[in-house]
């Protein structure tokens, strides 16, 4: 239990990192919903009247 710091200033340093995932998690979920929507769009065939 020797080896166990509590460092503040370890955390703020790691907030690029994490900043930097959070932007890579919300990049990957805009393509996913860019993706649903565009097969959505071409794979519905025209409507009949």
């Amino acid at each position: 239990m020797d080896k166990l710091q509590f460092v503040p200033m370890s955390f703020v340093n790691n907030l690029k990192y994490m900043g930097i995932g959070m932007i890579g998690i919300f990049l990957i979920i805009g393509i996913i919903m860019g993706a649903t929507y565009a097969i959505g769009k071409l794979s519905a065939g025209k409507k009949e009247d």
